[in-house]
């Protein structure tokens, strides 16, 4: 009785581990393949905030975007 309550525990934490990694792994696959926010969204923002952005403004913002990804 004892020993199927460890069994059970033990499974349950490796499933869980298991499944937490398999889960980060393709969520890190899906944000690298489709990008929350690409350059053409970063040039309307800027516009609406009244900057007319440069390419090299642009490529910057990109650059810090896709670091903390």
């Amino acid at each position: 009785m004892l020993w199927n309550l460890l069994y059970l525990l033990v499974g349950v934490l490796i499933g869980g581990v298991i499944g937490f990694f398999i889960a980060r792994n393709l969520i890190k696959k899906q944000l690298k393949n489709n990008p929350p926010i690409n350059e053409q969204m970063i040039k309307v923002m800027m516009t609406q905030m009244g900057r007319t952005p440069s390419q090299k403004q642009v490529n910057q913002v990109m650059k810090q975007m896709t670091k903390y990804m």
